[in-house]
């Protein structure tokens, strides 16, 4: 098979089209509805999604909380340093973070929150521009509280910011209601569950149409643009997730209804694990895994029969699945794609992050 060119997952984008604050109401959002069977698309607000469902599906949806995990200090010259949380390597004392400026940030280097809140010093730094920080707090706080209480939102770079100003308003909407505050393990939300509403959810329910939750572990690599020439060259990034029992058993016969899944860590996570488990799970615990699954055409699907999503960056590999998902088997889901893509463009469908979506059946 000849390789997939990554120019084929390109297209522009006027920027005035990047959402940069959300809709008043998460329900108001649009929503661009795929039917892959009848090759049609149709235009809708995403407080009309029932309307798309039935009774019997069930809505495989990521709880991954947000962590606020921008910490700022300073170095003991005074310079500023931005210190990201990505995940703890030991405990809650030493993380793997992104620092700034890195180049001003050797090992050993130290730096503190102005009020003494924290502290950390580099202690190792690696090849992917990251470096493992050891963080100290009065009292031995867990810096997960201190991040609560002073972090900033890590709001993906397309999303500007001059300050803080906006912050209570991040914390509140760059997070799902069904987030599971116990599991703050994304430093990026799972973007197509930011349309939910506890109202929403209950018409759902009347509806019957269950929910079945899934925890992945959103990382940067979610952001990371395919920079090879093709498709097949690009490393995909890993992610943990966990599946617990009963959204294992969900997955397999008998079915009620269509596995629907909300947002592509829905995905990646269903996928990943269907690969490896032609039955349901023997043991009755949570499965965690790392999804390392390249989703691109021509793949088929095991586990998803719809799928609700946002509209993703240019030469990203969500696009790819997505292309993957609207054909699967081939690869006629990318020309599909451009065109839908260009049709939102031109109806003038915001992007991205705090953007609108899309439901494909």
């Amino acid at each position: 098979m000849t390789p997939l060119s990554t120019d084929l997952f390109d297209y522009s984008l006027p920027p005035h089209l990047i959402a940069q604050t959300p809709t008043a109401r998460r329900d108001q959002s649009r929503l661009l509805v795929v039917d892959r069977t009848a090759r049609s698309v149709a235009h809708h607000s995403f407080s009309d999604l029932p309307q798309f469902l039935r009774a019997g599906d069930i809505l495989f949806r990521n709880n991954a909380a947000v962590l606020p995990a921008r910490l700022h200090a300073r170095r003991p010259t005074g310079g500023q340093v931005e210190c990201f949380l990505l995940r703890p390597v030991e405990g809650e004392r030493v993380w793997r973070c992104l620092v700034r400026p890195g180049k001003k940030l050797p090992i050993g280097a130290t730096f503190a929150h102005v009020d003494g809140a924290f502290a950390g010093e580099i202690v190792a730094k690696h090849d992917d521009g990251s470096a493992l920080v050891h963080l100290t707090t009065p009292g031995d706080e867990p810096i997960t509280h201190v991040a609560n209480r002073l972090g900033d939102v890590p709001l993906p770079p397309y999303i500007e910011r001059a300050n803080s100003s906006r912050r209570d308003e991040d914390l509140a909407r760059y997070q799902t209601v069904y987030a599971d505050k116990a599991r703050q393990v994304a430093v990026a939300a799972p973007t197509a569950g930011l349309h939910f509403t506890p109202e929403l959810f209950s018409t759902l329910a009347a509806h019957h149409v269950r929910t079945a939750e899934i925890t992945l572990h959103v990382g940067l690599g979610t952001f990371k643009p395919i920079t090879t020439s093709t498709i097949e060259a690009h490393a995909i990034h890993r992610e943990v997730y966990e599946l617990p029992a009963a959204t294992q058993r969900a997955l397999f016969p008998p079915l009620t209804g269509r596995r629907v899944a909300v947002g592509t860590t829905s995905v990646r996570s269903i996928e990943h694990f269907l690969a490896t488990h032609a039955a349901p799970h023997p043991e009755n615990h949570n499965h965690i895994a790392e999804a390392d699954v390249f989703i691109y055409p021509p793949r088929t699907f095991q586990g998803v029969d719809a799928l609700i999503t946002n509209f993703h960056q240019p030469r990203s590999t969500l696009l790819c699945l997505v292309a993957a998902f609207l054909a699967p088997g081939s690869s006629d889901g990318i020309a599909w794609l451009r065109e839908i893509y260009a049709d939102a463009i031109a109806r003038d469908y915001r992007f991205f992050s705090y953007g609108d979506a899309m439901l494909i059946v």
